[in-house]
């Protein structure tokens, strides 16, 4: 783990592969860290690829404003691309899953020049959530944790009751011995506020002048995801107007780069190097 300082902020990340090699930013989703890619990496890194895994805001202690306010999308992608000129590069491919794809979403709408190729995984197109969100789907019921986590104090309570019980129980589908590696560091309460943070930072206005996505991009995603339903992702494939490719997968939970890495690595090899 290495520390880079970015837009202000100092973010821990996981730094490897061939320092010349094409460069992949990876990002994470709640409430996990830079270590959910740590069985996809391997595979990146023997076909020559550079990847860049930090711990995002609200996990890196030095990138953990109080203010929820302080956790706006313009702010987390503002936090991407600050953690790419770090590096020293122009553009890079952007891996993401969970929170990690939506900011891999409004990088790659809002800012093509710096994304060769998007591979999203388990979340689709902000646009094409919100109108599963809005049409006659489960999406709404699947969506219903946000209310909860919006909440200042009882989510923190809720979930850090009992020794994290219910932090434990959101990983349904991950192999036992890595939840630990995810739940353990979350027990820390304001590590845990700083990821419920992107759920209190967030709102409609995220999605002001969201267009489609223009570089070629893939989406992954598993009909045993109990957050996002057929109808979102289906629904994708009508905001990219570059090459697309869905991957679906059977039975595989939300948790894909844990419970399914080989497809993981799979799908982001086939994107960014052919």
């Amino acid at each position: 783990m290495m520390r880079l300082a970015a837009g202000g902020l100092q973010f821990d990340a996981e730094v490897g592969g061939d320092p010349a090699g094409p460069a992949v930013l990876l990002l994470h989703g709640f409430p996990q860290h830079a270590g959910e890619w740590s069985e996809v990496v391997p595979a990146l890194h023997a076909a020559g690829l550079r990847t860049v895994a930090p711990n995002q805001r609200g996990y890196s202690p030095g990138a953990r404003p109080a203010d929820a306010g302080d956790y706006r999308m313009a702010d987390l992608t503002g936090d991407a691309l600050s953690i790419v000129d770090a590096i020293g590069l122009a553009d890079v491919h952007v891996v993401g899953h969970d929170w990690g794809a939506v900011v891999g979403w409004h990088l790659a709408a809002r800012y093509p020049e710096r994304v060769r190729t998007l591979t999203a995984i388990s979340v689709p197109h902000p646009l094409a959530l919100a109108e599963a969100l809005a049409g006659p789907t489960d999406q709404r019921q699947r969506s219903a944790y946000f209310t909860l986590f919006r909440q200042v104090g009882k989510a923190e309570d809720l979930l850090l009751a009992d020794g994290g019980r219910r932090l434990r129980a959101l990983f349904a589908g991950v192999p036992a011995d890595q939840v630990d590696r995810y739940v353990t560091p979350m027990l820390d309460r304001a590590t845990l506020t700083g990821g419920l943070n992107w759920y209190r930072g967030m709102s409609r206005a995220d999605t002001d002048g969201l267009g489609p996505v223009t570089v070629p991009t893939t989406y992954v995603w598993s009909d045993g995801d109990v957050a996002i339903g057929a109808a979102a992702a289906h629904g994708c494939a009508g905001y990219v107007t570059a090459d697309y490719r869905f991957v679906g997968l059977t039975g595989v939970s939300h948790w894909i780069p844990d419970e399914a890495p080989g497809a993981v690595a799979e799908a982001v090899l086939a994107r960014t190097i052919g």
